[in-house]
This record gives C-alpha cells, structure tokens and sequence, in this order.
C-alpha cells in the first residue's frame, strides 16, 4: 500500500523535474541576428529566449522611437508563431511592420489606457508560454517590474521586448536608470545609404548594445531590416561580403 500511494507523488515530481529541465533547455536557446560580429557579443551568440529585452530610440528620435519599434518588428519577425504587441497610443503603423516581415495575420494587439495595464498584460502574455514573442511599449521600466517580467519570460520560455517610448524629452533620461533587461539597445537613425544615382538608399541605424549580461557593450553600423526582419552590418553591405550575402539569401 505504501509503494502505491507514493507513486502519484513520484510522478508528480519527475513531471516537475522534467518541467524545469524544458525551462532550462528553453533558456539556453538564442534567436542569432545572423550577423558574426554581433551574435558574437551575445552569450550564446543571439538573442536569449526566456528573456527581456530593452530597446529605445537615440539621436533626434529618442521620443517618438520609431527605429527602436521597426528593429523590434524585425526581431519578432524571425521568430515563428503569434506575437502579442501591448501598447497605449494607437499609432502602430501595421504596413511598416509588414514591410519587415512581421505581417499582419501574426500580430495580435493588445491596447490599454494607462501604461500599468500594459505591463500586466505584457506579463500574462508572458507567462501564457505558447507566443513566439511579446512586445510592450513603455513610457517607464521600475526595477521592480523589469525583474517580475524577466521571471515570467524565465518560467515560459518565451522572448519578450520592451520598447521604451517617450512623450517629452525630458522623459527619455529614464532610460539611464538600471532595469533587470539581459540587454539594453539604442537604435539611432544615420543618413540612408548613398546612391551613385540620385534615389532613396537603404535607411542605416546605429545599434548600441549598451547593456548585456555576462557579456560586453559595443556599437554597430547597420542597416535597417530587410523584408524579412534581417539586418546586416553596413560596412558589409557596402563591401558585398560573402557574409553579407549569406545573411541575405538565408533566414
């Protein structure tokens, strides 16, 4: 009798175990930008799943960071499923994300009239585990709540991507406050890429990795995403490397 009635408690802890060996196994896993010099300052050599990650516009775009929120559109479209986009200005402009491969049948938003609403719904959707990404777009990040969402990315496994948008400039000096995000990026605008002929080059950003943990800071010239979420260092784009070309022909 004994040997029975111990054995929903031994299944009950080997599914526990096996549990917290899939959360494991799901931190260990990265989403790479295809890119060697800059998977390269990433430990394990992308993005981590399981994981938030803080992105905010730089340059004469820190308030409205429209930069930050297509390189965020980009990341979330090489991933594969639904993703949840929380926010609470209803100025998403869908074709843009589109045009960076996140279309718009994968997208499902989710707007809320004050920003704490939106961090709840950030962290349900979270630990809901079944999403190929999240996307939040806050004005402020307490330590506090950074370190409540990066536990329930741990706990699903998923990648979550926080935008920090702000009204005013005076609003943007929040962003030098610490948060529990494993990486911070500053996404600035530089000019679009020269033409021999008069005409519209590829837009280019300046991506600061400003925090990673485990790893180090660095800067990268880049331009922007392609159709399909991918960037590309510029000075590859410029030199047509056999890199360049991979990461164009691949993902």
């Amino acid at each position: 009798m004994a040997r029975t009635s111990a054995n929903p408690i031994i299944s009950d802890l080997r599914d526990r175990i096996q549990h917290l060996e899939g959360a494991a196994a799901r931190r260990k896993s990265v989403l790479p930008f295809g890119v060697t010099k800059i998977d390269a300052h990433l430990p394990g050599g992308g993005l981590a799943y399981g994981a938030v990650h803080e992105f905010a516009g730089g340059g004469v775009g820190a308030v409205d960071g429209a930069a930050a929120a297509v390189f965020v559109a980009g990341i979330a479209a090489r991933t594969a499923g639904k993703v949840v986009w929380c926010l609470t200005r209803p100025d998403l402009f869908a074709p843009g994300l589109a045009q960076v491969g996140l279309h718009p049948d994968r997208v499902i938003y989710v707007e809320a009239i004050r920003e704490e609403y939106v961090l709840e719904a950030f962290e349900e959707a979270l630990r809901f585990g079944g999403l190929a990404a999240v996307v939040a777009e806050v004005v402020r990040l307490p330590m506090v709540a950074s370190r409540r969402l990066q536990l329930a990315a741990e706990n699903s496994g998923t990648i979550g991507l926080i935008i920090r948008r702000w009204r005013r400039q005076t609003e943007a000096g929040d962003f030098g406050h610490p948060t529990a995000a494993t990486t911070r990026w500053r996404i600035s605008v530089l000019p679009s890429e020269p033409l021999p002929v008069p005409g519209l080059g590829r837009a280019r950003w300046l991506a600061e990795l400003i925090r990673v943990k485990a790893g180090e800071s660095a800067n990268f010239e880049i331009g922007a995403c392609d159709a399909k979420g991918r960037i590309s260092l510029f000075s590859d784009i410029r030199d047509g490397s056999a890199e360049t070309r991979r990461s164009l022909d691949t993902g």
